[in-house]
């Protein structure tokens, strides 16, 4: 009698019990260079971070987050829209420890990068540098519509489009080529050379990831 009870109780239990959450990821983006993914996270649930290799985090949304290392070691912070962060090897999850919804988008780093400092050179001057290091160079770019960027280069990208516009690259030649993004898009972005044409009736911004 009493294991039967007991057993009664477990069963009972396991279906009142909640099940557990977990994040909703999609992949975006898998190549050579980076396997980049999108990361939502209602509050409290937890999404492991790759342990052997660096990630650029971008976040769509504001909000409070714990990042665990695989040493045990805690470190919280808040993040807004936009905010951009480097987060080396070794970094164990990111927890949503706060009230609302959180969405970032996660680039993953699969080679060794490389010691070259690349700064500011054939960027447009109107961009702000966010970080560098031997994995990756990332920068913020807005461009306010109905306006033209100058002449500039940039190495092959993770584009992270936080406001999107109506785009068109006017390449060295003169040719015309339609670059429209939309907001919340994340896309792979060949080394070019262009001017950027906001033709649009908003304004663009994007978060540009070039891998080393």
């Amino acid at each position: 009698m009493f294991r039967t009870n007991l057993l009664l109780c477990s069963a009972l239990f396991m279906i009142a019990a909640p099940a557990a959450r977990s994040a909703t990821t999609t992949e975006k983006i898998s190549n050579q260079k980076v396997a980049v993914t999108e990361v939502t996270l209602d509050p409290g649930e937890t999404a492991p971070l790759p342990v052997s290799r660096p990630v650029m985090l971008v976040f769509f949304t504001g909000g409070a987050v714990e990042f665990a290392s695989t040493h045990g070691d805690t470190r919280s912070q808040s993040v807004q829209r936009g905010d951009t962060l480097f987060q080396p090897a070794g970094e164990g999850s990111i927890e949503n420890v706060g009230s609302s919804k959180l969405s970032f988008v996660q680039t993953e780093f699969l080679t060794e990068g490389s010691p070259e400092t690349w700064g500011m050179t054939g960027l447009s001057p109107n961009y702000k540098m966010i970080v560098e290091n031997r994995f990756a160079r990332a920068y913020d770019i807005k461009i306010p519509a109905q306006t033209f960027e100058p002449l500039h280069t940039h190495h092959d990208r993770v584009v992270v489009c936080l406001s999107g516009a109506q785009l068109e690259h006017i390449l060295p030649n003169g040719e015309k080529q339609p670059s429209t993004l939309k907001t919340g898009e994340v896309t792979w972005r060949l080394g070019a050379t262009h001017v950027g044409h906001n033709l649009g009736q908003t304004d663009l911004w994007v978060i540009a990831i070039e891998p080393k």
